[in-house]
């Protein structure tokens, strides 16, 4: 341990696979607007007039050291968390046939990317890096970017059922749409990379996808493989030359899907349920395609720990994950997913305050 650094330097040196003066914490995702009232002290009205601005204070009060969204209700009768930067609403599905037409009159990966305006969508994502950074203080603002690399979760467009028989009966169709995602994917990729090269970005960044259940991969690996993997390692090709560093997203049980985002570039992990053998023990002991440790966000748990266990426990599991990634993998004090009402505050105050 070193002596006392920035916040962007204590999340920055733990990126670069060093050691800060104590473990970094990531926040964003605590999801309970009467927890954040509390935390600040804003009244309910205060609160609703601008849920960003008083999320950002009780983060600040919380000791976060960078945000990756501010993920909470944005009006009072909204009872999903939604991210404040990007929401849109998924269809809830359409029929076999429509999906079909629709893809066949998607266009090509290769239009995507000729007709994509860099330089004014460039302008754009920098603008909000720099006004949402400015409202961040100095806690570092680097927000998560969901479908960057590439897509296969293509089920919020179809729905389930219609996205997952096309998987299946029109493979030619679910190749296209793979495609159409690396394209769109990478296009976000150098957007990060750019920001990165001058300094808006850090060198890290959290993407990912929810593709698996508590049982593994929600569609064949064996497919994934084939179709999505190689998109994926095209997609991130411009986030890996400017040494930014992939950390993947995933609820559920990722395991079998680790051997290809790892040999395609991914180089950390986020979203661990314990529950489905995402067990740090054995994930510490993987390292990336170049032979590196693994950037851990994580790895609290809000199903099987953050919400069953006290205050005592909590600072417990904080400070044996923290043993257990020493000289093994760079950690980042994070929560596998959303901070739900269901975890009591005592519990979140914890584990921030064991780190210390």
């Amino acid at each position: 341990m070193g002596k006392q650094i920035s916040k962007r330097q204590r999340l920055e040196t733990a990126f670069a696979l060093e050691d800060p003066d104590r473990t970094p914490i990531l926040g964003g995702w605590l999801a309970c607007p009467e927890y954040i009232m509390e935390l600040t002290g804003a009244t309910s009205d205060e609160y609703w007039s601008d849920p960003t601005e008083v999320s950002i204070q009780a983060y600040d009060y919380l000791g976060m050291d960078g945000l990756i969204s501010i993920f909470v209700p944005r009006n009072r009768n909204d009872f999903r968390c939604v991210d404040s930067m990007s929401y849109s609403k998924a269809d809830t599905g359409m029929s076999l046939e429509d999906a079909i037409a629709e893809i066949d009159a998607m266009p090509t990966p290769e239009k995507i990317e000729a007709d994509f305006d860099f330089d004014a969508e460039y302008e754009v994502f920098r603008r909000s890096l720099i006004d949402m950074g400015a409202r961040c203080g100095d806690m570092l603002w680097m927000p998560a970017q969901w479908g960057s690399g590439a897509r296969v979760t293509w089920y919020g467009k179809f729905g389930y059922e219609t996205y997952f028989l096309i998987v299946g009966l029109y493979p030619d169709r679910a190749q296209k749409l793979m495609e159409i995602g690396g394209a769109q994917g990478r296009c976000q990729c150098r957007l990060i990379a750019r920001a990165v090269q001058e300094g808006l970005y850090p060198e890290a960044v959290l993407l990912g996808e929810d593709i698996c259940t508590q049982r593994g991969p929600m569609i064949s690996p064996d497919f994934l493989e084939r179709y999505y993997a190689p998109q994926l390692r095209y997609g991130l090709e411009p986030l890996l030359e400017v040494g930014c560093r992939p950390v993947w997203h995933c609820d559920g049980d990722v395991r079998p899907m680790l051997d290809f985002l790892i040999d395609i570039g991914v180089q950390g992990l986020q979203g661990f349920q314990p529950e489905c053998g995402m067990v740090l023990e054995e994930l510490v002991k993987r390292r990336t395609r170049d032979g590196e440790p693994l950037l851990i966000f994580g790895p609290m748990a809000v199903t099987t720990e953050l919400p069953v266990c006290t205050p005592e426990e909590i600072v417990a599991k904080v400070q044996n994950a923290i043993e257990i990634c020493k000289g093994s993998a760079s950690l980042v004090l994070f929560t596998a997913n959303t901070i739900n009402p269901d975890i009591p505050l005592e519990n979140i105050k914890a584990m921030y305050q064991a780190v210390m």
